[in-house]
């Protein structure tokens, strides 16, 4: 079957295909390379209602909170700098949430996921508030919240990221303050969570349970965190969604392996991630064990992917569907991991200790991340490696040298495909930061809403759907190869066939596969000779059907064409780029302020730089391209 719109079809009525952020990848028809496949372990499962009578704690708080974790929380807001600051942070944010109106049933386009967010983080800084300040204020506050939230029609089963978070909240909150709350507001919540939450996880389009993305580690984190708290009301709906949820993590989780790299990028690792942290967090202090989340492979492995992920200039390495810049409030979510590992690395202590006035809003989860945050006991601090690869479903690189700061150098390169979850077609592309400055940029992400509300098609992933049209999507907006002038093959995969660590190391990556019949073969090293440099060198072998190559790379800098190449210039800094193989092939700059549509993202001063080599100058069919970007 070789009709990828027939394909697609076939996925969508399957159930698989789940909506925005389930890009599940459709198996590869292509031969010449396939994905790397992923061990799946299983969690152990031996949830039942038996079990769930004779385990499940009988008391709350049992939702990532117990009593126990309380009264430590307690002494270490009053001697522990960081944990005490950052709660501070909290009633700041509880205070401005008293003062705005209740949540209102708000869809935005299809989504009522930001008031289901809204709501999480309502009753985050106002639950652990409440629970340590006994601010008769708050609890109203949490009561006025649920009581309208519970009464709204339902909470958009139809995009179930947004029940999944809803239920998530609710939960918590009858959670960490039930006690104190009006029966009938407390049985209300419980009636909602069965009906708007678990049951229609029973119904429709289910995807998600064993989805490979964020959807599963969120969903299934909303029906565990609702079905704890409705287990005495309904065990049998309990304990069957419970168990559910158990079979079907391991295939997001297995996702993180074999070193860590999260295939959708840094900022979609914080979210699919925080809510299999959430879901370790309220199994442990609910049954006493969280069945092997914690301990499943790679998955600690993958805090060392984040933090690698953040460039010295604050952006991330923001491949995929990646936000822009890391924040400036204390990473929470990377406080658990501080808390399993004793790594003093994944604790932000500058961000965490900042002026509570300066800290904003804070994440969703700030109160469940505060008792994590409580937990940290420092341990030998282990160091990031200058030359790491990430092996998986989106393999990656990322060198660096061993300087601190922002003028630090730092460059990351990956191979993938482009219908993995959120994914574009930017096999071997790259960025590279030297002197405070990103000279070679990847156009990042765009608002899904935006794009919808016209009709575009963002979702849709076979070779001529209306997603590859975007910069940000296609391989024309990315520091890569374009041959023939034509898209990359969307179910061609590029495999880190090679990775040398030591004082000049080197990754390689096959790309074969991502030109279909286009080449017969194609290879792309990354080469860092120094501390001022890479190489980026491509093994080409063409064919009957290859009519041109074309270098690409992106940057916002200014450029000057000199001979055999570029001077680019940007904040007072200059880098030059050097057509080593090729040098009397003019490099051409495209501007692309404007970008071709108007649904393209808008960045300042974007610009391809182009090297076109014709198919007929390439000796035998064969060729090296070799570029050097260095300080000058």
């Amino acid at each position: 079957m070789k009709n990828p719109k027939l394909i697609l079809f076939l996925f969508l009525i399957a159930g698989i295909f789940v909506g925005p952020a389930q890009l599940s990848a459709i198996p590869s028809t292509n031969n010449v390379n396939t994905p790397f496949k992923q061990d799946r372990h299983k969690l152990e499962n031996p949830i039942t209602v038996n079990y769930i009578k004779r385990n499940l704690r009988k008391s709350s708080p049992k939702l990532g909170l117990s009593p126990a974790l309380e009264r430590n929380l307690k002494r270490k807001i009053r001697n522990d700098e960081v944990v005490g600051n950052y709660y501070a942070a909290i009633k700041a944010n509880a205070m401005e949430v008293m003062e705005q109106p209740a949540l209102t049933r708000n869809m935005i386009g299809r989504r009522l996921l930001s008031t289901s967010r809204d709501m999480l983080h309502r009753v985050n800084v106002l639950g652990i508030a409440y629970r340590l300040e006994k601010d008769d204020r708050m609890l109203e506050k949490i009561n006025e919240e649920l009581i309208a939230v519970c009464n709204f029609t339902d909470w958009n089963p139809s995009h179930f990221l947004d029940v999944a978070e809803m239920s998530t909240a609710v939960a918590l909150a009858i959670d960490w303050v039930g006690e104190d709350l009006p029966k009938s507001t407390v049985e209300m919540a419980k009636t909602a969570l069965i009906e708007k939450g678990i049951k229609p996880s029973w119904e429709g389009n289910r995807g998600w349970i064993d989805g490979t993305n964020n959807w599963n580690q969120v969903c299934n984190a909303g029906m565990i965190a609702a079905s704890i708290m409705i287990a005495e009301k309904d065990p049998e709906l309990a304990a069957k969604t419970i168990s559910r949820s158990l079979e079907g993590m391991p295939h997001a989780l297995a996702e993180y392996g074999p070193d860590g790299v999260y295939p959708e990028g840094s900022t979609y690792w914080s979210y699919g991630t925080s809510f299999s942290v959430l879901t370790s967090a309220m199994l442990e202090t609910a049954f006493g064990t969280d069945f092997g989340i914690a301990e499943y492979p790679s998955f600690k492995e993958s805090a060392k992917f984040r933090k690698l992920s953040i460039a010295p200039s604050g952006w991330y390495y923001n491949y995929a569907d990646c936000g822009d810049k890391h924040g400036t409030g204390g990473d929470i979510i990377m406080a658990w991991f501080g808390t399993k590992t004793g790594n003093p690395l994944y604790i932000e202590k500058d961000k965490f200790t900042q002026p509570v006035e300066d800290m904003g809003k804070l994440n969703r989860l700030a109160g469940a991340g505060l008792v994590w945050l409580s937990q940290f006991e420092a341990e030998e601090k282990e160091e990031l490696p200058l030359a790491w690869k990430g092996d998986g479903a989106n393999p990656i690189v990322i060198l660096r040298d061993g300087n601190e700061g922002p003028n630090s150098y730092y460059f990351g390169g990956k191979g993938g495909k482009a219908t993995i979850s959120h994914g574009n077609m930017d096999a071997g592309s790259f960025i590279w930061e030297l002197n405070g400055v990103r000279w070679v940029i990847d156009p990042g992400n765009q608002s899904y809403n935006e794009l919808e509300i016209t009709g575009f098609d963002l979702w849709g992933r076979c070779q001529d759907c209306e997603r590859w049209t975007l910069l940000t999507k296609n391989n024309y907006g990315h520091s890569t190869l374009t041959v023939n002038d034509e898209l990359h093959v969307n179910e061609g995969f590029a495999s880190l066939t090679n990775f040398e660590d030591g004082p000049q190391p080197t990754a390689t990556f096959d790309m074969g596969a991502v030109f279909g019949d286009n080449l017969t073969a194609a290879t792309r090293k990354f080469i860092k000779p120094d501390n001022q440099s890479i190489i980026i060198e491509d093994q080409i072998k063409t064919n009957e059907n290859t009519k041109s190559i074309t270098w690409q790379l992106m940057t916002q800098a200014e450029v000057e064409i000199v001979d055999g190449g570029a001077i680019l210039k940007q904040d007072g800094k200059s880098v030059k780029l050097e057509n080593l193989s090729h040098p009397d092939l003019r490099i051409s700059v495209i501007s692309l302020d404007p970008a071709p549509l108007e649904l393209d993202r808008q960045i300042e001063g974007l610009k391809r730089l182009e090297i076109r080599i014709p198919a007929w100058t390439l000796e035998n069919g064969e060729g090296t391209i070799e570029v050097r970007l260095s300080e000058m």
